[in-house]
């Protein structure tokens, strides 16, 4: 945290991701912390589709880790625009399938909520959570929102979205 704030302040044009280490041991009965999930796999989406940062930033624990192929990663993303259909029950299988939790009232990374034709998601990554307008199959809208007061702040034409967990719940695995 030291190294990024330093780079941060000596090289602010330096595009800097970094891949934290987990904050439990393998096989632990804790999983690991919701925030470090999120920055690992925001990362990990990164570096798969092709995007060349200037460092990466981690520890030797965090690259002794094993880590999903870069196919799985790419393939483990969703994104749609405002306008597309989309499948509700779906996107409620990936949001499963990839790790995120279903919460009455979405407020951190990882969490998402259904009520009718509005699903509320905060992917990791992001500093808002998502809020999609459903009109049957078609995104009506997406808008960002405070996850402390709920309220909308700003709309958006596009989202993607990426795994919470590194570990991908299918059938394979």
């Amino acid at each position: 945290a030291a190294l990024a704030e330093s780079l941060a302040f000596f090289a602010p044009e330096l595009e800097l991701v970094s891949l934290p280490a987990w904050d439990c041991l393998p096989y632990d009965r804790v999983s690991p912390n919701a925030e470090v999930a999120s920055r690992r796999m925001d990362t990990l989406c990164r570096l798969a589709e092709g995007a060349a940062p200037d460092l990466v930033l981690t520890t030797v624990n965090a690259a002794g880790q094993r880590l999903p192929t870069r196919d799985t990663v790419r393939a483990a993303t969703f994104s749609a625009g405002v306008g597309d259909d989309i499948d509700s029950q779906a996107l409620l299988a990936y949001l499963a399938r990839n790790g995120y939790g279903r919460t009455g009232t979405v407020r951190e990374p990882g969490e998402f909520a259904v009520r009718g034709g509005i699903i509320d998601i905060f992917p990791p990554g992001r500093a808002e959570p998502l809020r999609l307008d459903l009109f049957g199959d078609t995104l009506d809208g997406v808008r960002l929102f405070d996850p402390l007061s709920q309220l909308t702040s700003d709309r958006i034409q596009e989202f993607r979205l990426e795994p919470v967990s590194e570990v991908q719940l299918d059938t394979a695995s």
